[in-house]
């Protein structure tokens, strides 16, 4: 990467946490801004809730089922999830669909927010999504919530459920249907997993423009 100015930049993603496209768009980002960050760049990411499975229950299901109801058949959902799980080795993820439970995101958002105002977002956005798509573990779960929160170093809070609901209810005014979504201080802006090149340029872009 070419060298960066000084100037902060801030990045706002768009993310939910079961959402596979998010998870591997955000581990191309990562990789793209520890990058940046060596080479001298201040950035601020910034998280946005999404939810795209409102409806989804606290409890879980098996996502195998859900994914069955989705493509109309056991073996048309195995092929699609074969497919995304070749594409997130490619990118050194583990995907384990066959073990992921789909569930409600709210906690998991409510974890990551305050995860975020400790300085501690990034971190604990990835294990949420290795918790979910590789763990297969409940991440409605408090308990399991609260166990990953250690493993990062995060202290989860009571608080912030009436913020997260009105945060959800602002960004889906703003027009977005769909996640994983990169906003480069207002220069430039990405959706779905792109490519690591793709975020590259972004970054240059964006910092030339901060400049």
């Amino acid at each position: 990467m070419t060298a960066v100015t000084s100037t902060s930049l801030r990045v706002e993603i768009v993310l939910d946490l079961t959402c596979v496209h998010s998870y591997i768009g955000f581990t191309r980002f990562e990789r793209v801004a520890d990058r940046h960050r060596a080479a001298g760049g201040d950035l601020d990411v910034v998280f946005l809730p999404f939810q795209v499975s409102p409806d989804a229950p606290p409890e879980g299901r098996p996502l195998a089922e859900v994914h069955r109801g989705f493509f109309g058949s056991a073996e048309q959902a195995a092929q699609a999830t074969a497919s995304m799980a070749a594409v997130g080795a490619k990118d050194g993820l583990k995907l384990n669909f066959d073990r992921a439970v789909h569930v409600n995101t709210f906690e998991a958002h409510r974890l990551l927010a305050a995860a975020a105002r400790q300085g501690l977002g990034e971190p604990m956005a990835e294990r949420i999504f290795r918790a979910y798509l590789t763990d297969g573990l409940n991440i409605g779960d408090r308990a399991t919530l609260d166990r990953l929160a250690a493993e990062t170093g995060v202290r989860p809070s009571p608080d912030g459920a009436g913020e997260l609901r009105a945060e959800l209810a602002r960004v889906r005014a703003l027009g977005i249907r769909s996640v994983p979504q990169f906003d480069f201080g207002g220069t430039v802006r990405l959706t779905g997993a792109q490519s690591e090149e793709t975020f590259q340029r972004a970054f240059e872009a964006a910092a030339v423009g901060a400049g």
